[in-house]
């Protein structure tokens, strides 16, 4: 199975990246018509900056994301955007949510992220390994 590459004007990048995060006190307010305005609000955010969403899942407390994203972008900023964008149009739009979250946060701090490998590190040390046997120092200098 390959995956397909992605371009920009100097750079081919397979990046793939799994991102979790939950609201704060984990409270199950993500649910119907909010869950729905959620997901709308990160296919916004990820299209305006070149992140293709390859899977998600919204659960009633938490967030799941399989992305493809720039090598331009981090982890961080991405998930920055994502939370903000989203906490503070839920927070102006819902009056309940605004209720439940009278501080303003409605993401708990922090998140997990995962790469998504396509192959393992061991193929990657053996190929790095196998162009040129001159040396056994584990960063070679070829030329």
């Amino acid at each position: 199975m390959r995956r397909k590459m992605r371009k920009s004007s100097h750079v081919q990048y397979d990046i793939q990246m799994h991102i979790v995060w939950t609201t704060k006190y984990r409270y199950k307010v993500l649910n119907g018509r909010i869950g729905e305005r959620v997901r709308e609000l990160i296919r916004q955010s990820c299209n305006s900056m070149d992140v293709t969403i390859i899977s998600g899942s919204i659960g009633k407390e938490h967030i799941h994301l399989l992305v493809s994203m720039p090598p331009s972008l981090s982890v961080s900023k991405l998930v920055q955007q994502l939370k903000g964008v989203t906490s503070r149009k839920i927070l102006m739009e819902y009056r309940e949510v605004k209720q439940r979250y009278w501080g303003g946060h409605m993401w708990a701090v922090g998140y997990f992220c995962r790469s998504v490998g396509f192959v393992t590190e061991k193929v990657i040390k053996d190929y790095i390994a196998n162009q040129s046997d001159e040396s056994e120092d584990n960063f070679k200098v070829l030329g």
